[in-house]
């Protein structure tokens, strides 16, 4: 990957896939050290502002594995260090290929883990590396003990794992951390979290007597947990047992059961470690973010891999979904691709379908009305149950997809309540708290006691938390805001996950598959049918032909002539002709050449073997030359040798001859009388030495007395120099003062020009204004004496009427009076005429008896 980013000059990634257990995230780990070795920029350590030693940005990207895995990783069934997040981690490289930074991207943390886990697994790493007590001060620090069993939420498992020494974990954990430049608060406050969450699962709480109401069953880990997240501990119980909600403009007070309670805890026990857990990779990666430029990057994916369980909940699901993807992926990298090549080189090809077509199941978990629709649909409605959802699923899908089945019950097993057929095998899901998990919902009165906490971290990680509220309130302004500020885990995964899909699209695929070797997870074993069976065997090997010819050329040397062009394509197909193998087993495309299984095997076979003939024969001849070279030298030291004898044997002849003596004695005089007179030449040579000596002394005291003076004079140069620059610069520095003052000056003048212009427009303005005002004065003053004309003639028609009105009112008065008299007189007329009527009716009456 990192030579074809180099060469072609594009984003690499290395998809490091497997199932559970097979070895990905050691992988991983492998990978990046090999990159940050290989690309190391070699800049030394650097210190930060507290003057504590932060490491080399190698440093830091392989440091973030140990602190990511304390953090994310935990034992399942199959695997003691098995990932329970899925990671995306980019490598930036600058163009000569040097380490620029770095940048990791998390998907799915298994958050359920931290409250609950099933009796083979444990939660994750770091509670158990606390309670090693190889840091004594971390326990006294979180006020926890040492025994796991204490704390509920980490120990409904096991809690020792025999290839895991959590104590050596701490150290590795607790250097990650420096090295990575979290301050020292910043680390104080992860495991001050931590060991919070841990007591969380301590609260205790029990119903109130006659009511539906919980109450605190003691205080003493509220005070705890209370002490370690910088809050009151009675106003965090106040929150728990009686949430504030909001009903229409008004907030009002909720009463809670104990199990409401107790679930509420455990929601945001999971909120504060994830956030925590998230938190922490965006610090990474800030730490990571350098200043160098970026050209490409290499990113190394390492997801969970494929999951089935004896109880298989909705991160299982989510889990498998994304190896469903990325398994449809390589197919389409790994066949697809290959079998349009073959129709793109022109070769004979039938498409054919392995069989590994993943479409209907991805379609039946993401499509509209699919798996993840239908959740997400039941979720807005708040009478929704795991039933109903359950019901939904059956109607939409048993019968309709093959992919989707009813379970068969099995003996002693967890129910399970829908199946779904994988690539990797049948899945049987347990659908139980799916709505929760997949609203997420929390205390939103907690987490605004954990908005004003005095731990700064805890703040920061729920600061961008607006809760149900500021979800209503964003739905109310429009449709698309609506949908994305109720974003659910599942919606949110979806997102996540098709980003993921884009970054890989956008570069050229690595595969590297990660193949389990035992079951029982024994180190060194190897059951070689059960790797044999899980080997993925690829059936088509092509090559480039301008690549074949000059890698395969060495079979038969002779097949291509030399010193003239020839097509790759000719030179590849005289090549292969002119070689004893089965020429039905490849064919030639445009471009490419193209194997069946096992032939180029065999050409390598034959290319060694090739090879190793012509390696034997070259070093035959060169161990020939160096033998031919080494002979040479003995018969010159054989002639050498020869020579030195005679010359000894003649002068062992001559050794005792009178004459030789004599010239033995005379030689000695010789070179005597020759040093005399080389004595009385160097003696004149001194005499002229020592003149010239004495000459050259007389220029160089000359020479120095003027260079003082020139020294002097350059002095006095440098000086004046000096003075006419500094002139010069006040000078300047005037002349730039001046200009700036003019130009501030022209700039004002400029302003109260306008301002002149703008004061006489509005002086204008106002003359026309006054004029105008003036003659509506006068109109005005001469309709108030109008006015004031027509006032006198009115006030004295109103006392006239006035007056008339008074001498009405008394003839009314008097009026009013007679008519009182008058209806007496007539009430008085009426009785007495009444009286009379009644007197005759009582003598008709006498009459008539």
């Amino acid at each position: 990957a990192y030579q074809f980013m180099l060469t072609d000059r594009e984003n690499q990634s290395i998809l490091i896939t497997g199932e559970s257990g097979a070895g990905k995230t050691v992988n991983t780990k492998r990978v990046i050290q090999y990159f940050a070795t290989i690309a190391a920029s070699g800049e030394k350590k650097k210190e930060d502002q507290s003057g504590k030693m932060q490491g080399t940005l190698e440093d830091q990207i392989i440091s973030a594995n140990p602190l990511l895995e304390a953090f994310g990783n935990a034992k399942t069934v199959r695997n003691d260090n098995s990932s329970r997040f899925g990671k995306f981690i980019r490598i930036h490289f600058g163009a000569t290929g040097k380490l620029a930074s770095a940048d990791i991207e998390t998907y799915l943390l298994e958050k359920s883990r931290v409250t609950f886990q099933l009796k083979a697994e444990r939660s994750y790493h770091i509670f158990y590396q606390i309670t090693s007590n190889k840091k004594p001060e971390l326990i006294e620090m979180l006020l926890i003990t040492t025994n796991p069993y204490d704390y509920p939420f980490v120990s409904q498992g096991e809690i020792t794992v025999p290839s895991i020494d959590d104590k050596e974990e701490l150290m590795a954990t607790d250097s990650a951390i420096d090295i990575l430049g979290f301050t020292a608060d910043e680390k104080t406050a992860i495991y001050k979290l931590t060991g919070a969450v841990m007591h969380y699962g301590n609260l205790k709480f029990k119903q109130k007597p006659r009511e539906e109401q919980a109450e605190p069953d003691g205080t003493e880990v509220a005070d705890k947990a209370a002490y370690l997240m910088g809050l009151n501990s009675a106003d965090m119980l106040k929150a728990l047992c009686y949430p504030r909600v909001k009903v229409g403009n008004e907030y009002v007070t909720k009463g809670q059961t104990a199990q409401q309670v107790h679930n509420a805890v455990g929601a945001l026990a999971k909120a504060v470690y994830e956030r925590m857990f998230l938190w922490m990779v965006v610090r990474i990666n800030q730490q990571l973010d350098t200043k160098q430029p970026r050209q490409y990057f290499i990113g190394v994916l390492d997801i969970a891999g494929f999951e089935i369980f004896d109880f298989n909940s909705f991160e299982q699901l989510c889990i498998n979904f994304t190896n469903e993807k990325l398994q449809q992926f390589f197919n389409h990298h790994m066949f697809v691709l290959e079998q349009e090549e073959y129709k793109k080189e022109g070769i004979e090809w039938t498409f054919i379908d392995f069989g590994m077509d993943l479409a209907a199941c991805i379609e039946l978990i993401e499509k509209p009305m699919g798996i993840f629709s239908i959740l997400e649909e039941e979720c807005m409605f708040p009478k929704a149950t795991d039933t109903s959802f359950k019901n939904k699923l059956y109607d939409q899908h048993l019968g309709k997809s093959s992919n989707f089945q009813k379970p068969k019950p099995a003996k002693g097993k967890v129910e399970a309540h829908f199946s779904l057929v994988h690539y990797a095998g049948t899945v049987d899901y347990n659908i139980t708290g799916w709505l929760e998990k997949n609203k997420d919902p929390l205390n939103e009165t907690v987490i605004g006691l954990y908005q004003k906490s005095s731990v700064k971290t805890l703040a920061l990680l729920f600061a961008n938390y607006g809760g149900a509220e500021a979800e209503a309130s964003a739905g109310k302004k429009g449709g698309k805001k609506k949908g994305s500020s109720f974003q659910t885990v599942s919606a949110l995964f979806r997102e996540n996950l098709n980003k993921l899909m884009t970054n890989l699209r956008s570069t050229h695929p690595h595969f590297v598959r990660c193949i389990i070797p035992n079951e029982t997870k024994t180190p060194g074993a190897m059951e070689h049918e059960l790797v044999l069976e899980k080997t993925l065997k690829i059936i088509e090997f092509n090559a480039s032909s301008s690549v074949f010819s000059p890698r395969y050329k060495v079979l038969n040397a002779s097949a291509i002539p030399e010193g003239q062009f020839i097509d790759s394509k000719k030179a590849c197909e005289k090549l292969l002709g002119s070689i004893d193998i089965d020429h039905t087993q490849y064919k030639f495309g445009h471009t490419k050449v193209f194997f069946k299984a096992g032939l180029i095997g065999l050409l390598e076979e034959m290319r060694d073997e090739k090879l190793a003939q012509l390696i034997t024969r070259t070093q035959a001849r060169c161990r020939g030359f160096l033998m031919r070279v080494e002979y040479q030298r003995m018969v010159e030291r054989r002639e050498s040798i020869f020579c030195i004898q005679y010359n000894i044997r003649a002068f062992m002849n001559v050794k005792h001859w009178p004459w030789m003596k004599l010239f033995f004695k005379i030689k000695p005089l010789l070179k005597s009388a020759e040093s005399e007179k080389e004595m009385a030449n160097m003696k004149q040579e001194f005499e002229k030495i020592k003149e010239e000596l004495a000459k050259s002394e007389a220029k160089r005291k000359e020479l120095e007395e003027k260079m003082v003076k020139l020294v002097q004079e350059k002095n006095d140069l440098q000086l004046q120099v000096q003075a006419e620059a500094d002139a010069l610069a006040d000078a300047e520095e005037r002349c730039d003062q001046l200009i700036k003052t003019k130009i501030q000056l022209e700039a004002k003048v400029k302003e109260v020009t306008e301002r002149a212009e703008d004061e006489e427009e509005i002086n204008a303005e106002l003359t026309a204004k006054k004029r105008k005002l003036e003659d509506e004065c006068s109109e005005l003053k001469k309709d108030i004496d109008d006015l004031e004309l027509t006032l006198a003639k009115v006030e004295k028609e109103k006392h006239a009427t006035e007056n008339k009105v008074k001498n009405l009112t008394e003839e009314m008065a008097a009026l009013d009076e007679t008519i009182v008299k008058l209806t007496k007189e007539k009430k008085a007329l009426q009785e007495a005429h009444q009286q009379t009527l009644d007197d005759l009716q009582a003598e008709e009456d006498k009459v008539n008896t």
